[in-house]
């Protein structure tokens, strides 16, 4: 896919995530309240949560399921009990578009 715009900053509220579709895929994209932007797989690999709907703790979301904890900067888990989720690059134009790059 390469880099693929995604909607506008404005869409995502300081504090909380957003889910959006790019085509058959989607992604969550986070806003911290700092203002850094992650973007990341939509679902927790340990029950399918909706991670756009977790708790934003600075470069962290945990998931309102389970609590499993992720780091967004490196997809990491951070509870130590099931898989990492995976991040995608994503960038701010001047205009307040959100590009990210997505792999084939």
């Amino acid at each position: 896919m390469g880099l693929v715009r995604i909607g506008n900053i404005e869409e995502v509220p300081r504090g909380e995530g957003r889910r959006f579709r790019l085509g058959d895929r989607e992604i969550a994209v986070f806003r911290t309240w700092a203002g850094e932007i992650f973007a990341a797989q939509p679902d927790c690999p340990h029950a399918g949560g909706p991670l756009a709907d977790g708790l934003l703790g600075g470069a962290s979301v945990t998931c309102p399921l389970h609590d499993r904890s992720f780091d967004l900067r490196s997809g990491r888990n951070l509870s130590g009990d099931c898989e990492d989720i995976c991040v995608f690059p994503v960038a701010i134009e001047r205009d307040g578009g959100m590009v990210v790059e997505l792999a084939e």
